[in-house]
């Protein structure tokens, strides 16, 4: 039958390459749910992200009492991921991260630095032990900056203009100026959307908007990243090699 998994897919990339290959082997649907890909601020920021060449994410939330037992990468960060995979749509070459468990015995604060193939950086930060909750990412590119408001359904662009501003007496044309504001977007909500897309995909028989594949992606990139941090971890770890100092010499 059809079915519509909760985020993230399975609890290994193995568990979810068999997910995929029953899927497909029966001819059924297979959805994840990354609500945030539904979020309607994602889909009117997507037409504007022509060449993002920094990202910026922040996914912070209060200590919750549910999905203690995973690292916050999986539990967090993972929407920021598949929003990222989706949007950038290059492949990601080299990782940089770190994460600390605080107040339980799994990652609690990561941060993870991402550099796709096409040169795009991200860097991401999730945290379940903040006072506030955020979820903000931002996005630069050549003569633009845009920013999107997960919890507020809100997008702003600004955009580089030229010939508006004030006149550069040294070049003797007016300067650049900086224009935009708040972008139009019909709040809805999220999930209602992912229910709809699911519905509407088995009665049409086509792949969901975020299919097995992406799950699958979104979850290999999570894992990743928590390895980063295990390598790192285990090498902060290592003592260091002692080196000789004037003191020592003395003592």
């Amino acid at each position: 039958m059809p079915v519509l998994v909760e985020k993230p897919l399975a609890r290994t990339v193995a568990e979810a390459d068999a997910l995929v290959a029953a899927a497909a082997k029966a001819g059924v649907v297979l959805a994840v749910g990354h609500t945030e890909r539904f979020n309607p601020a994602v889909a009117a920021a997507r037409p504007m992200l022509t060449d993002p060449r920094f990202i910026e994410g922040h996914r912070l939330g209060t200590f919750p009492e549910r999905s203690l037992d995973i690292d916050v990468v999986f539990d967090l960060m993972i929407h920021d991921l598949d929003v990222l995979l989706s949007l950038v749509r290059s492949d990601v070459e080299s990782i940089e991260a770190v994460g600390v468990p605080v107040l339980t015995s799994k990652v609690d604060i990561a941060n993870a630095r991402l550099r796709f193939a096409n040169g795009c950086i991200a860097n991401l930060t999730a945290s379940r032990i903040s006072r506030d909750r955020v979820r903000k990412i931002r996005f630069f590119q050549p003569a633009s900056y845009l920013t999107i408001d997960y919890a507020t359904q809100k997008v702003e662009l600004w955009r580089l203009t030229k010939g508006d501003g004030p006149l550069d007496s040294a070049r003797g044309r007016p300067m650049p100026s900086i224009a935009g504001g708040e972008v139009a977007v019909v709040n809805e909500e999220p999930l209602a959307r992912e229910l709809a897309d699911f519905a509407d995909a088995v009665v049409s028989k086509r792949a969901p908007a975020v299919t097995g594949a992406d799950g699958r992606r979104a979850l290999a990139l999570a894992q990743q990243i928590t390895d980063r941090m295990s390598a790192a971890n285990h090498e902060s770890t290592k003592p260091r090699k002692h080196e000789t100092t004037k003191q020592d010499e003395v003592l």
